[in-house]
C-alpha cells in the first residue's frame, strides 16, 4: 500500500456548473479531493471525519455555496486549523480567509485575476482553462469572431 504524503485540498463544487481545471493527478503538488456538495464538507468537518489541523492545507468552495454559508463555515472551523479557506463566486471573484501575522484570520477580496494567480501558484489547476469564450477582433470591413480557449 502506497501512502500519499501530500497535503490535502478539499474542494467543494457544484456539479451544475462547468468544472474548473483542477489538477488532481498523482503528480500534482497537492492531493485534491473533490466533494459534490457543501453539506458533505460541513459534515466532514463537524463529525471530525477529516483531521483539519493535520491533513488539510486548504478548503475551496467553488461556486458551491453562498457568502453567508462561507462565513458560517469560517465561524465553525476548529481553532487549530491554520489553512486557507477560499470562496469562489459566480463571476470568478473570490474571498480568501487566511491566517495573519498575529494568528487571527484575515479576509481578502480577490479579483478573477487574483484568483487565477492563487490557484496556479499553489498548483491547484493544470493551467489549461476549460471554458471557451468568444473573442471579437475588429476589422475595418466586418467583425470576425474567433473562439479561443482562455
Amino acid at each position: 500500500m502506497i501512502t500519499d504524503t501530500r497535503r490535502i485540498t478539499l474542494i467543494c463544487r457544484d456539479l451544475g456548473r462547468p468544472d474548473r481545471d483542477w489538477d488532481n493527478s498523482l503528480s500534482a503538488p497537492n492531493r485534491v479531493i473533490l466533494l459534490d456538495s457543501f453539506t458533505v464538507l460541513r459534515y466532514a468537518i463537524s463529525s471530525h471525519l477529516v483531521e483539519l489541523d493535520v491533513d488539510v492545507q486548504r478548503l475551496v468552495l467553488d461556486r458551491a455555496t453562498s457568502p453567508a454559508d462561507y462565513l458560517s463555515l469560517l465561524a465553525a472551523l476548529p481553532p487549530a486549523f491554520t489553512g486557507d479557506v477560499l470562496l469562489i463566486r459566480e463571476d470568478d471573484s473570490a474571498f480568501l480567509s487566511s491566517l495573519g501575522r498575529g494568528g487571527d484570520r484575515v479576509l481578502y477580496a480577490l479579483t478573477a485575476t487574483d484568483l487565477r494567480f492563487y490557484l496556479e501558484t499553489h498548483g491547484l489547476v493544470t493551467g489549461h482553462i476549460a471554458t471557451e469564450k468568444a473573442v471579437s477582433i475588429p476589422n475595418a470591413r466586418q467583425k470576425t469572431h474567433l473562439r479561443a480557449v482562455v
